[in-house]
């Protein structure tokens, strides 16, 4: 039983940077200058501009790994890393966001230490 509840926390995790990338991606496609806002937003918290591209990567790629259970304990660590980054970047703005990212990190570093779920793609047989 208790490795289906990894295998939920670790998709929930994973969707917490996949979704929510999807949804930076249909307001960037869905608005004419889309891009350019993000870009600006990214600024806002100073930035540059080519963190922008980087982020998408990043969040799309692993959070996608991390859904699927490929690279588990890689995907973990990157998001772990990203989460913590994140905090940083985006407590300055909000309290609330600097200890939701703390949060998603120690799940993410929990997620790295016992990287075996059920439902995923490291344990496939071949």
């Amino acid at each position: 039983m208790s490795r289906f509840q990894t295998a939920a926390a670790r998709i929930l995790l994973g969707l917490v940077f996949f979704g929510v990338v999807i949804l930076k991606l249909m307001a960037i496609l869905n608005t004419p200058d889309g891009y350019l806002q993000y870009q600006m937003m990214l600024g806002q918290f100073g930035l540059p501009a080519v963190f922008a591209p980087l982020l998408i990567l990043i969040q799309f790629v692993f959070g996608l790994m991390l859904i699927l259970g490929f690279k588990t304990q890689l995907s973990a660590r990157v998001l772990g890393g990203l989460a913590v980054f994140m905090a940083l970047v985006l407590g300055q703005a909000s309290l609330d966001a600097f200890f939701a990212y703390m949060g998603i990190a120690g799940g993410m570093l929990l997620l790295s230490v016992y990287p075996q779920t059920a439902c995923s793609l490291d344990n496939r047989s071949l």
